[in-house]
């Protein structure tokens, strides 16, 4: 008989305590390979797909898509070895020896996964969705139908939700009245009636709660056509959320859990802001100079260089020169702890939220390496496939905000980090230039340090640095 083993959610990365199930990619009753993934998570930092440690098949799963679990928390059982559902013969030739009910169908009984029927139109007595044994890739809804209803008799309670479990995900029950029992949302606190991930995944895509839906299909269940005709007229198909006892409802509004990268992003800005006693300095410079070396490199030949590389390399040589603001606070041990590396950090706008991937040993690269990881790491932010290893461990950030049109800000310290440089657009403005007025690319510059590693002093030193270099960037030549 072949050993049931259990895969527990690993742990994915630095500080990370928990992940969501975005897309389950195997079923109950799916052979799999020993590292072959078996779930996509999205954590705090990044969208992982999870690999298996075990071959053999998948006896059960754990959590449903959407759902949050903890590091060492049960994702899935494995029947090491096998190469079919343990019990799947008994199971199915349990099914067949049960007698037809009166609807015209029939279903095995058990417990969990090992539950099987024979196949039944929709409208029938009996409809299951979920993962049966007999046909384990198959998705199908069992809905049993009694003059009951979901309230039971006339007067009594609604019976309580089950509590979830591995037989929760492979076979759910749902029981409806005889007469369609009045759609409402789903509670606070218990299952979301949608069982298509495809549903799922375009509500998320979409914005939409959904358990501010009301589902059309039995039992309240939220079809794909429910969330189209939501996101056409959201203020006739949505309904408030049900509010705790004794709370005040203020109004109607969008309600957006702070949760992934948007939750990990609002927790360390407030952190950031509670922790550090930063300040802010900044400078106007002018960039015509720089722009026109980075023409001239762009004219040799070679791959381009980026506005960004050049920007950093700055950035690098101006660290070496006042290693303070390349550190962090040891507030336990009350020491500044002054970094011998340079891991670059650089604000990344995505379709999931701001991301800050990081440049490992920027200051060991050169203006062309650091173009082409600067494109690396942005691309696969995007795609949302960035590693938990990319965006953590960086000593510095680089944050250039002038790409959204802004020409100066004052950034919030990426923590534990001990500074932040802002750039500003580019523009053409007014300047005097050897004595004359003339038109001329300026650029605004912010640098947000801890003034716990240093004084206005030596901030300032490091911004009129970086300003001399965008303005002069042969400065630059005596650094290389």
């Amino acid at each position: 008989m072949a050993q049931v083993l259990e895969f527990k959610l690993p742990d994915l990365g630095e500080g990370l305590t928990e992940a969501e199930i975005v897309r389950w990619l195997v079923d109950v009753g799916d052979v799999v390979a020993v590292d072959q993934p078996v779930v996509e998570v999205e954590t705090a930092k990044a969208m992982v797909e999870v690999p298996c440690p075990y071959g053999g098949v998948v006896t059960a799963r754990f959590g449903e898509e959407g759902t949050e679990l903890p590091v060492g928390a049960p994702l899935l059982t494995v029947a090491v070895g096998a190469t079919s559902m343990p019990g799947a013969a008994s199971a199915a030739g349990a099914a067949e020896s049960v007698p037809a009910s009166s609807n015209g169908s029939g279903a095995a009984s058990g417990s969990g996964a090992a539950r099987a029927s024979g196949p039944a139109a929709e409208g029938s007595g009996n409809v299951l969705v979920g993962y049966g044994t007999a046909a384990p890739a198959a998705r199908r809804r069992r809905v049993r139908r009694d003059a009951t209803g979901p309230a039971g008799p006339a007067g009594a309670p609604a019976p309580a939700p089950a509590p979830a479990s591995a037989s929760a995900t492979a076979t759910a029950t749902v029981t409806t009245g005889a007469a369609p029992a009045p759609v409402v949302p789903a509670p606070a606190d218990g299952p979301v009636p949608v069982i298509s991930p495809l549903v799922r995944k375009l509500a998320r895509e979409k914005g939409l709660d959904l358990r501010r839906l009301r589902g059309s299909g039995p039992d309240g269940l939220i079809l794909r056509a429910d969330v189209e005709r939501a996101v056409a007229a959201p203020a006739t198909e949505e309904v408030p959320a049900p509010a705790a006892a004794g709370a005040v409802v203020a109004g109607a509004g969008e309600r957006v859990p702070l949760r992934g990268v948007r939750g990990a992003v609002a927790d360390k800005l407030a952190r950031s802001r509670t922790e550090i006693p930063d300040a802010t300095c900044w400078v106007d410079a002018d960039a015509t100079e720089l722009m026109a070396a980075r023409a001239a490199m762009n004219a040799a030949g070679g791959p381009k260089i980026s506005l960004l590389a050049l920007l950093a390399r700055i950035c690098v040589a101006a660290l070496a020169r006042h290693p303070e603001l390349n550190s962090r606070v040891d507030m336990a041990a009350r020491e500044i702890v002054r970094l011998p590396e340079v891991h670059l950090g650089f604000a990344a706008q995505t379709d999931r939220g701001l991301v800050v991937p990081v440049v490992r040993d920027a200051h060991r690269r050169t203006a062309e390496s650091l173009t082409a990881e600067f494109t690396r790491l942005t691309e696969a932010g995007r795609a949302g496939t960035l590693m938990p290893a990319d965006l953590t461990g960086g000593t510095f950030t680089l944050n250039n905000y002038g790409v959204f049109g802004v020409d100066g800000s004052t950034p919030i310290i990426n923590h534990p980090e001990a500074a932040m440089l802002g750039v500003g657009r580019i523009v053409p403005k007014p300047w005097v230039h050897e004595g004359q007025l003339a038109v001329r690319q300026v650029v605004q510059l912010s640098l947000t340090f801890d003034h716990r590693v240093c004084d206005g002093g030596t901030a300032g030193g490091f911004l009129r640095y970086v300003a001399d270099c965008v303005e002069q960037p042969a400065v630059l030549l005596r650094t290389l």
